[in-house]
């Protein structure tokens, strides 16, 4: 029942706009009266700390939110008494599996969503399906269920998405004569290539499209760039068993991928640069491939001038990164209650629309979505949204996936510099399965 609401949601979403038609969500009222209250606690009894970590840092708009929560939370109870604590400096994986091995990991903590089955399968974290009520599992994006879920048990929820889009300067492609792409009719790879010749001809820009090439090799090339094979009918693992890579990140499709990608570089239709990421923005190039997180940058540089689209369908579809940091209960929290309390109000649709109205990012309720001036029906990043209802692909939930991202991106990196695609990508796929067999697949009883 829990599915087909979330998919009657996407297809009411995908044209909401444009018949007119009005979601209704549950309201908070109606969630809030399932959620559990925190016992009164006895008299002369202190409230139990909470410890609740996060990888976001002192002095950000972002950690004030957090800080702003947790202060509401203490004031109006006190069962509990919640302290955020921030990772500052510190690797937070690394700092995760450090405290994890001397049985000292806070209640609650924060982390990137392709981490879970990394925290969950040896059993750091707790499933919390047992606490969250169905009208509130309803109101949540599924590609937010998809991130934390594994082995069929709900792990975390986020306040926010994310997602990978084609940004484009619209009086480029009127100058080319180049189609602006749908959601119902997005370039085919035909098209898309047309579209890069004719605007790298334009004597105002130095090359059509700017990839972030830029970033820094490690998580972004995996995010980013694995949409790319995806839709060439490729993928970073076999995920009907999580098992194996081979014949999959190097076959034949995923080779296919980056054989094109390597193409449009020696056209000149893209260029792997590491010093001018404001190509775009200062109109030196006409189509930028990355996140959402670009919108205020870039509609500050181009205002009108700025159009978002969808990713090209390669042939297999569009598909689009997605996922982004999400919480969590660990499974030595010593009152698993208290934590979820508190998520509990981290996930309103208010703290939502807080936080995502600082960071920009996809409000992860339907309800915090009706609110958004960004995403919401008139938002000028619905885009997003609708895409991931059609294309939104989970990064591989498995334990393995620190490997497969550093070992694809490593492919990737030597692959855009000229190496050979064949032989970069079986690479890859020998670390990522003897790191495999070494764990023997991860069993999971």
């Amino acid at each position: 029942m829990r599915r087909l609401c979330n998919i009657w949601m996407f297809v009411v979403l995908l044209g909401w706009h444009a018949i007119g038609a009005q979601v209704i969500p549950p309201s908070e009222g109606s969630i809030a009266s399932h959620l559990p209250k925190p016992p009164k606690p006895a008299a002369g009894i202190a409230p139990q700390p909470i410890n609740v970590w996060t990888h976001e840092v002192p002095n950000t708009p972002e950690f004030a939110a957090l800080r702003k929560v947790a202060e509401t939370f203490n004031h109006h109870q006190h069962t509990y008494r919640v302290e955020i604590i921030s990772a500052l400096n510190r690797n937070h994986k690394n700092w995760v599996h450090r405290e994890a091995a001397t049985g000292t990991l806070p209640c609650l903590l924060d982390f990137d969503g392709p981490q879970l089955a990394e925290f969950a399968w040896p059993r750091y974290l707790k499933p919390i399906d047992q606490f969250v009520p169905p009208e509130l599992l309803n109101d949540f994006l599924p590609s937010i269920i998809a991130q934390g879920t594994y082995q069929g048990q709900l792990y975390s929820l986020g306040q926010f998405d994310s997602g990978v889009g084609l940004w484009g300067n619209r009086r480029y492609l009127r100058a080319a004569g180049v189609r602006i792409p749908t959601l119902q009719s997005p370039w085919s790879l035909a098209e898309f290539e047309d579209a890069l010749a004719k605007l790298t001809a334009l004597k105002e820009v130095d090359y059509a499209i700017n990839f972030a090439f830029y970033s820094r090799v490690g998580e972004f090339y995996s995010y980013a760039y694995a949409p790319i094979v995806q839709s060439f009918g490729g993928d970073l693992i076999d995920r009907r068993t999580y098992r194996s890579t081979k014949g999959i990140l190097n076959g034949s499709q995923s080779v296919a991928a980056m054989k094109r990608l390597q193409y449009w570089i020696d056209k000149g239709w893209t260029q792997v640069v590491f010093d001018r990421p404001d190509d775009f923005e200062k109109g030196k190039v006409a189509l930028s491939w990355t996140g959402h997180w670009a919108y205020q940058s870039y509609h500050k540089a181009l205002g009108k001038d700025l159009v978002l689209m969808p990713l090209p369908n390669f042939g297999r579809g569009i598909k689009t990164g997605m996922g982004s940091w999400s919480w969590g209960i660990s499974n030595t929290c010593h009152d698993p209650a208290g934590a979820w309390a508190f998520l509990a109000q981290l996930l309103s649709a208010k703290e939502i629309v807080r936080m995502t109205n600082i960071n920009n990012a996809i409000p992860a309720r339907w309800s915090a979505l009706m609110q958004s001036p960004l995403y919401g029906p008139r938002g000028p990043l619905k885009l997003f949204v609708q895409q991931l209802a059609i294309g939104g692909m989970p990064r591989p939930v498995t334990p393995a996936y620190s490997t497969i991202s550093q070992a694809f991106a490593e492919a990737v990196s030597n692959i855009i510099a000229g190496g050979d695609v064949q032989s970069n990508l079986s690479k890859a796929v020998d670390i990522i399965d003897r790191t495999i067999a070494k764990n023997r697949g991860y069993p999971y009883p």
